[in-house]
């Protein structure tokens, strides 16, 4: 009744919708059930994930915080020349995507020797006194596809115990053993060497937790003194450091004595992509062994091109460099004045390790929602029991701005009470260390 009549033609149509298979059927209860995870997997994910998640990160994923509002300050990000929306690099994509329409989508294995890719990748290699260079397709690509190829099975890698993700998963890629030396300890890198024999040396010229700069010409001299080749992560330091941006290993006078660059170029470059360096020697070999390269297709055009701006306009940013630094020092200075541990650095990168998972977020909450958004960093990142709150300073940041991070500093420090923090203590006792040992420890930072 009410309209509904059950006529045959109805019963028919019913019939023949319930003898369709369930994937032709309409409706959302009529979708099959999906494909189940493994029984192993969901029990991983019981021992090692579920209790961290509702227990540690109170049932939100650990990145996730407030969205920042208009009036936000913005320490989550790495752009720490403020290049994002610059008038050049944006004209310069515009352009590329109204021009190149007869795009190819391939591996960058397959660009010729006369292609803007190489063109930017030959003026990279000179921005960095290098002589040659590869794109890839980020930071992370870069550090695998390197590593794989350079090491083996029989070389072993003395990494900095701090050194980025990437460049641990590269020496896993290649089969190679890892053998990590103490945070920026030229002495503790030259006993294992002398234990294990010359290899490869891993660091970052500007370490990404913590801000702090590798003491880049002793490592150098340990590796020479043994025999080993040099790999030097630039990505937080290519833009920041250096004349014209060049990095901390031409500020320091030693391009010509690191036998491979790497660099992310979505940091001060605030693009997509990274590159490395190398001898002409090794270019074709490696394009035919680094997996990175071969299996992943290469930028496009208009990020090439925005890419080639964006070098011009960093030569270019000593102004930014200056207030950059400027900026550093001013933050670190009134955070360690009010307590912060922040003596692990000295660059624009201000990692406060709070320590426990759940003291960081609270930490990171009351911050947001005072208006002061950083980024937290926590396992695999960091230990479980060092997590880290990082507040990445930028150029654009006004006087207005870094008052009120300051004032925020100032508001939360009695109930956070950070000189009590694990990483305090462990500071004060390196730098007692330091102080007892005098000149001769050899490290530059702790």
């Amino acid at each position: 009744m009410h309209g509904e009549v059950d006529t045959p033609a109805a019963s028919v149509a019913h019939d023949a919708t319930a003898s369709l298979p369930p994937t032709c059927q309409e409706g959302p209860a009529a979708r099959p059930a999906r494909a189940a995870l493994s029984g192993r997997l969901r029990e991983r994910m019981a021992r090692d994930f579920q209790g961290r998640l509702r227990d540690e990160w109170g049932g939100r994923f650990v990145t996730h915080g407030r969205s920042p509002g208009p009036q936000a300050v913005r320490l989550d990000g790495n752009d720490y020349l403020s290049l994002s929306g610059h008038e050049r690099i944006v004209r310069a994509q515009i352009d590329s995507l109204r021009r190149d329409r007869d795009i190819v989508v391939q591996s960058g294995v397959f660009h010729l020797e006369d292609s803007p890719t190489h063109r930017l990748e030959q003026a990279l290699a000179a921005h960095v006194d290098a002589e040659g260079a590869l794109l890839c397709q980020s930071g992370y690509a870069a550090n695998v596809g390197l590593l794989q190829v350079i090491a083996d099975a029989d070389t072993p890698v003395y990494i900095d115990n701090l050194a980025h993700m990437s460049l641990w998963e590269g020496i896993r890629a290649a089969g190679a053993t890892a053998r990590p030396f103490r945070h920026n300890d030229p002495a503790f890198l030259a006993r294992a060497m002398r234990r294990h024999g010359p290899g490869i040396v891993v660091v970052d010229t500007v370490y990404s937790i913590t801000g702090a700069v590798c003491p880049l010409r002793e490592i150098i001299e340990v590796a020479e003194a043994h025999g080993s080749m040099v790999v030097a992560d630039e990505s937080h330091s290519l833009g920041t450091h250096g004349p014209q941006g060049r990095g901390v290993c031409a500020q320091l006078g030693l391009s010509h004595r690191v036998h491979f660059i790497t660099a992310s170029l979505a940091k001060a470059f605030a693009g997509r992509g990274g590159f490395l360096t190398l001898p002409q020697e090794l270019r074709y070999y490696l394009m035919c062994h680094s997996f990175p390269s071969i299996f992943s297709s290469a930028l496009l055009p208009h990020e090439i091109e925005g890419l080639r701006a964006t070098l011009d306009v960093v030569r270019e940013a000593d102004g930014a460099r200056v207030r950059l630094r400027a900026v550093t020092a001013r933050v670190r200075s009134r955070l360690a004045a009010l307590g912060y541990p922040v003596a692990n650095g000295t660059e624009q990168i201000v990692g406060l390790e709070v320590g426990l998972e759940a003291d960081t977020l609270a930490l990171r909450d009351a911050m947001e929602a005072r208006g002061v958004f950083g980024a937290v960093f926590v396992a695999p990142a960091t230990p479980r029991d060092r997590s880290v709150l990082r507040m990445t300073l930028h150029a654009d940041l006004t006087e207005a701005e870094i008052a009120h991070v300051e004032r925020v500093a100032t508001e939360l420090a009695p109930a956070f009470r950070p000189w009590d923090w694990a990483s305090a203590r462990r500071q004060g006792r390196e730098a007692g260390a330091r102080a007892g040992a005098g000149s001769g420890s050899g490290s530059a930072s702790a």
